[in-house]
C-alpha cells in the first residue's frame, strides 16, 4: 500500500544510503586499502540515521558551508531547515591520512566495517561557533557540550555508502524487531489506514503524565507511535533494555493496541533542548508522523533551557516548512481535586492537590522496593523499575 496519504519526508524525498549486496562486497574489498576512521558511539548512531533516511535530506556528514549555516541560521546552505550539524569529527592524526577527492573506511569501535565515505572536504571543527549556537552554553558540564569538546578538531564532509548499521559484537542492544527505518514505519502506517500519526519521543519510562499526553494526542490522530530513543545517552540514564520492558508493560495493559505502535529510534542524544526538539520533529516527519508531542523541557538537561523553550522555538519557522505539527503540552500531573490527570490549563487545584515526585524521591522508593503512588506510575511499570533499581543497588 502506498504512503502517499502520509506527510512527505523532509526535503521531499526519503534518503537511502544502504548499498546493495554486490556493492557492499566491492566496498568491503576496497576498504582494506583505504584510510581508517573509527566512529565514536554518537557518530555510529548518526551514520545509521543517515543510512536509513531518518536524517533526510542528508546523504552524508555535513560539509563546512552547511556546518556554518546550521550553527548560525538553523538551515542547510540550501536554505532547508536543519538545526544541529551532523559532523564526522576526527583528530589530527586521522586527518593527516585523508585525501580530499578520495575515500575513507568507517569502522565501528568493535571493528565492524560500517561504511565508506567520499571525502568531499576536510575542514576545521569550529567549536566556538557550534557550542554557543547549538547548545546556548559552552559549559563543559553540559553533556552535549562535553561530547563536542572531546571530539577531534577536524571534520570530514561527504556522502556515505553504508554497508551495515549492525555492529557484529553488540547484538543485545539492537532491538531488531522494533528498529524500523522510516520506509517501514510509513508502510505500517499505510497498512493500518493511519493518515495522521502522533509521535512521543522519550528516553525515560512512561509515567502517568506521559500517558496523559500520549492519549490526548491519540484523540486527535489515527494512531500513536511511541518512539523511544535507544542510541547513546548520558551515564545515569535508565538503560534501553529496561525502558523497553517498561514500554511493553504499559502498552500491553493501558493502551489500545490497534491504535498504538512501538518502534525505536537509534539516534544519539545531544541534550540540546530547543534545537534538538526541532531535529526530533523533522526526523519524525521522515518516519511518516504528522503530529509531534513537545512537552516540558524537551531534550533538556539541568537548568540550561527555559521550561518551554523547546515549544516556542517552533514559532521561528513557517509551519509549512516544518511540515509536522508540534503538540505543545504544559506540565501534567495527577489532580487530587478533580481526581484525574490534568495540567494548569484544566485543573483549578492548588499545589497541595497536585501529585509531583522528584526523580530523587522516585529512585529512593524504587531502591527500597516501594512502588511510587499509582497516581504517578502504573504498578506494572514500577515493578520493572524496582527490579532494575535493586539489581543496581546490589551491584
Amino acid at each position: 500500500m502506498s504512503d502517499s496519504n502520509l506527510i512527505a519526508p523532509h526535503g521531499g524525498q526519503l534518503v537511502n544510503r544502504l548499498v546493495d549486496r554486490d556493492t557492499a562486497q566491492q566496498l568491503t574489498e576496497k576498504a582494506a586499502s583505504l584510510p581508517r576512521i573509527t566512529l565514536t558511539p554518537k557518530q555510529a548512531c548518526d551514520l545509521e540515521m543517515i543510512a536509513i533516511g531518518a536524517f533526510s535530506p542528508l546523504t552524508g556528514f555535513v560539509g563546512e558551508a552547511d556546518f556554518k549555516s546550521i550553527c548560525t541560521q538553523m538551515r542547510l546552505a540550501t536554505g532547508t531547515i536543519w538545526p544541529i550539524p551532523i559532523t564526522l569529527a576526527v583528530d589530527e592524526q586521522t586527518k593527516a591520512g585523508l585525501t580530499v577527492g578520495k575515500q575513507a573506511a568507517l569502522y565501528h569501535r568493535d571493528g565492524t566495517l560500517m561504511a565508506v565515505i567520499d571525502v568531499a572536504e576536510v575542514y576545521r571543527h569550529d567549536k566556538a561557533i557550534e557550542l554557543p549556537n547549538v547548545f546556548r552554553t559552552e559549559d563543559s558540564a553540559h553533556p552535549g557540550v562535553r561530547a563536542v569538546l572531546e571530539e577531534g578538531d577536524w571534520c570530514v564532509g561527504g556522502p556515505v555508502h553504508v554497508i551495515t548499521v549492525t555492529p557484529e559484537k553488540e547484538p543485545g542492544e539492537q532491538f531488531a524487531e522494533y528498529r524500523l527505518p522510516p520506509a517501514q514505519t510509513r508502510r505500517v502506517f499505510s497498512e493500518r489506514g493511519w493518515k495522521t500519526v502522533s509521535a512521543f519521543q522519550t528516553r525515560n519510562p512512561i509515567h502517568r503524565a506521559h500517558e496523559y499526553l500520549t492519549k490526548c494526542a491519540q484523540e486527535i490522530t489515527d494512531g500513536l507511535l511511541i518512539h523511544p530513543l535507544v542510541g547513546e545517552t548520558q551515564p545515569g540514564d535508565i538503560p534501553a533494555d529496561v525502558r523497553m520492558a517498561c514500554y511493553h508493560a504499559i502498552i500491553d495493559n493501558y493502551y489500545v493496541k490497534e491504535r498504538t505502535m512501538l518502534a525505536v529510534m537509534p539516534a544519539a542524544m545531544r541534550y540540546a533542548g530547543p534545537r534538538e526538539a526541532v531535529l526530533h520533529a523533522l526526523v519524525r516527519r521522515n518516519y511518516g508522523v504528522s503530529h509531534f508531542i513537545v512537552g516540558r523541557d524537551h531534550a533538556g538537561v539541568g537548568d540550561y533551557y527555559g521550561t518551554y523553550d523547546a515549544q516556542t522555538i517552533f514559532e521561528q519557522f513557517d509551519p509549512a516548512e516544518i511540515g509536522i505539527e508540534p503538540l505543545k503540552f504544559e506540565h501534567s500531573f495527577y489532580c487530587k481535586k478533580t481526581k484525574t490527570m490534568a495540567s494548569s490549563k484544566t485543573s483549578p487545584s492548588g499545589p497541595e492537590d497536585r501529585v509531583f515526585l522528584s526523580g530523587t524521591k522516585v529512585r529512593e522508593m524504587l531502591k527500597a522496593g516501594q512502588r511510587p503512588p499509582e497516581e504517578f506510575s502504573r504498578p506494572e511499570v514500577a515493578d520493572v523499575l524496582i527490579e532494575w533499581a535493586q539489581r543496581q543497588d546490589n551491584g
